[in-house]
């Protein structure tokens, strides 16, 4: 599947940038091939449009912001949220400044510390991550990069429980463990609901961030995937801690996706430093990357085109759901395969 073929896709909020890199400039983004241009408002909210000028298609997020609307830096005219005109130096009178001075403005909002974009009518919410707003957690951001690969690729990936073994060879991967103990997969109207079992090791590193001394132990996975591309992990230890990882992949175009990754712990900094708990994720998923990378990312929903074990079913799961996706709003898979 094309991701940027499928109009579908620009009805659903991704996350596309942190809030922290619009506070002094705008700053410009690539979603699903759509040049945009974000920045914050005259209330502080974040606001997002397409980064052309109605004028001459000057880039805007060359610009500036004043008074909580994007200057052009070419002519000096200035937009709010909406993509209105406010301001044009070169006219006396603000007043007659038409209504067609105007640029396209998409959905903005704030959540978990980064700006979420929707470039049409959004046909679901911004994945709820209730514990976000739990005070028995914190958040930690870890990692936004641009990775060559399809979001869906590291959805499956996310899920797909065969792979430590082979793949996190230095930080829980379990040779005695290449498959779950456990796995059950509900759907639901945002995505999957996946709960299983896995048997992983425990190495120093690790110890110390889940405050555990045995060199083996069980994870017990809640994990929800939420159409198209952010999946929840909520990796549980038997001495009471949980690790949650919200990752979204953010389509940047087909073969080039924005990995947007915090985590949410329900201990302390006194209990953990934060760079501590970042650094074993960083390997986890640099180790996921390597691999990933390889992978073609034309990834075809039709099951024939590639062949498959019982460890992938809440993939299958997944690619069932996007090809129904694609039927309810009237389209038929874009891709490359015959």
């Amino acid at each position: 599947m094309l991701v940027t073929k499928q109009p579908v896709f620009r009805n659903f909020w991704y996350p596309v940038a942190p809030l922290a890199k619009l506070s002094d400039r705008p700053y410009s983004f690539t979603l699903l091939e759509e040049k945009i241009v974000l920045w914050l408002d005259s209330q502080g909210r974040p606001a997002a449009a397409r980064d052309r000028c109605c004028h001459r298609s000057a880039q805007l997020s060359l610009g500036t912001v004043k008074h909580g609307c994007i200057t052009c830096p070419y002519h000096g005219w200035q937009f709010d949220e909406a993509g209105q005109c406010r301001h044009v130096p070169q006219l006396a009178d603000q007043s007659l400044i038409p209504k067609t001075y105007q640029i396209q403005s998409y959905p903005c909002e704030a959540r978990y510390g980064y700006a979420w974009v929707c470039l049409g009518e959004p046909i679901q919410p911004i994945p709820h991550i209730p514990e976000a707003n739990d005070p028995g957690y914190r958040l930690i951001h870890e990692f936004y990069e641009p990775w060559n690969c399809a979001g869906l690729r590291v959805m499956e990936n996310e899920l797909d429980l065969a792979h430590p073994t082979f793949v996190h060879t230095t930080t829980f991967g379990s040779e005695e463990h290449p498959i779950p103990d456990h796995l059950e997969t509900e759907e639901t109207n945002y995505g999957l609901k996946i709960r299983a079992t896995l048997g992983v090791v425990n190495p120093e590193l690790q110890q110390k961030n889940l405050n555990m001394a045995e060199s083996q132990t069980q994870r017990l996975l809640d994990m929800d995937w939420f159409m198209p591309f952010t999946c929840c992990l909520r990796i549980n230890y038997p001495n009471g801690l949980t690790h949650m990882i919200v990752n979204t992949m953010t389509p940047i175009s087909d073969g080039r996706s924005q990995m947007v990754q915090f985590c949410l712990r329900n201990d302390t900094e006194a209990d953990l430093k934060a760079v501590e708990a970042i650094a074993f994720d960083r390997q986890v998923t640099l180790e996921d990357k390597a691999i990933l990378e390889t992978t073609n990312y034309d990834v075809p929903l039709e099951s024939k085109y590639e062949q498959h074990m019982m460890t992938d079913k809440p993939g299958l799961l997944i690619r069932r759901r996007l090809l129904a996706l694609l039927k309810a709003h009237g389209e038929t898979e874009q891709t490359h395969h015959p």
